[in-house]
């Protein structure tokens, strides 16, 4: 099958599980032997651009003309059988998909996010869950600059969603989402519902880990609100106050916006370790040495590459319990779910890790179990492949 990708790229200092999961599918379709061509731009570009042009931007959001005219060019090249869009955002725009219907290739597009109905992406404002614009009004994402705090910069992002909404509807041959809590979170999107599909994210085979585990509580992502680092510091500071003799050690890897504020917190707790932006291999190791792998999101994630990677690596996942992670991770079989944004529930788990961690290698046992049956990269590729077959078969 010869494949074209189309993914615009998140940029480089805020590293995206979204650009992950791009690289593993292309690399896994082609060690089947599929042809797979990129067509990518990165975000990393507007750096460089000079002054009138980083101006133009915002109309760029709506529509890209030298995307439409650099893919149909591409497309009528090389004729693929269908194309696979991730994120256009912000500078391929859904020109992709005029593109697409004007070199008559079918369309599958993978939905990572929720920016198709929410200016910011993740439904998540001021430091709490928003769903505001969830009914399909994005009014409320104008009245408070939902897109870098700017109404600004907001209005060309709503604009392109209202303009685009039926673009959308009708010119994609099958849906991807991530995880069935994404696909009801957008269920106003009113897509025709035998063309939507489930399937979650590609994680590549690997064996379980032969290391010693570690008295330790692990986590790795960005350092920012969202992802709950405000609750993980107040939950490990009531860990400590409440155990007589805490034997944990807090090992946090990633980079953020909140990573200046951590520091300054860690520097004062010696059971806290900063180990920085580590790459896959080092995160790999750390994680399988951890007694639990922590999850304290306070936005609704719609998938949680780290927690199927941490039941890959056998260990157990405390995790929010809420979005995607609800249908991850059974909690008490094969991980914990705490109560989403409280701490004292996140302390509890943490201190059950210490007190009882042959309970929590249990835990961690069935999570490789959970990951072995319903995680097989095999049969995700075949899903896959499924679904470029009936956007081919069944073209809009």
């Amino acid at each position: 099958m010869k494949v074209v990708v189309v993914h615009n790229r998140y940029r480089s200092i805020a590293p995206s599980g979204e650009n992950r999961v791009v690289d593993r599918e292309r690399e896994a379709l082609t060690g089947l032997g599929h042809e797979v061509i990129s067509f990518e731009r990165s975000s990393d570009e507007i750096e460089t651009w000079p002054r009138a042009k980083k101006a133009a931007l915002p109309g760029r959001l709506v529509w890209s003309h030298e995307t439409y005219r650099d893919l149909t060019a591409l497309l009528r090249a090389r004729r693929p059988d269908v194309v696979h869009v991730h994120n256009t955002f912000p500078l391929l725009s859904p020109a992709v998909l005029y593109a697409c219907r004007a070199a008559s290739v079918p369309v599958v597009a993978t939905i990572h996010n929720k920016r198709l109905v929410c200016a910011s992406g993740d439904f998540f404002r001021n430091g709490t869950t928003c769903h505001d614009c969830a009914g399909g009004s994005s009014a409320q994402a104008l009245v408070h600059g939902c897109y870098r705090g700017s109404r600004a910069a907001t209005a060309p992002v709503v604009l392109g969603t209202i303009a685009h909404r039926r673009t959308w509807r009708s010119l994609v041959s099958a849906y991807l989402f991530v995880s069935a809590s994404l696909r009801d979170q957008l269920a106003v999107l009113d897509l025709p519902p035998e063309r939507v599909f489930v399937r979650h994210h590609l994680i590549p085979s690997r064996s379980l880990p032969q290391v010693t585990h570690e008295p330790s509580v692990f986590y790795a992502g960005r350092l920012d609100e969202a992802k709950g680092l405000r609750v993980l510091m107040t939950a490990w500071d009531r860990y400590l106050q409440a155990t007589p003799a805490p034997g944990l050690r807090l090992v946090i890897a990633g980079s953020g916006p909140l990573e200046q504020e951590l520091a300054g917190w860690a520097s004062a707790r010696t059971s806290v370790q900063l180990v920085g932006q580590v790459d896959g291999e080092r995160c790999t190791e750390l994680m399988s040495r951890a007694s639990a792998v922590v999850l304290p999101s306070i936005v609704e994630e719609t998938f949680g590459l780290v927690a199927v990677e941490a039941m890959a690596a056998g260990v157990a996942p405390i995790a929010a319990g809420h979005g995607a992670f609800s249908e991850l991770i059974t909690s008490g079989v094969d991980g914990v779910l705490c109560r989403p944004g409280d701490p004292v529930s996140l302390a509890d788990a943490i201190a059950a890790a210490d007190a009882d961690p042959a309970r929590y290698a249990t835990f961690g046992k069935q999570a490789r179990c959970t990951y072995e049956e319903r995680f097989d990269p095999g049969r995700n590729l075949e899903e896959l492949l499924a679904i470029y077959n009936f956007a081919i078969t069944h073209p809009v």
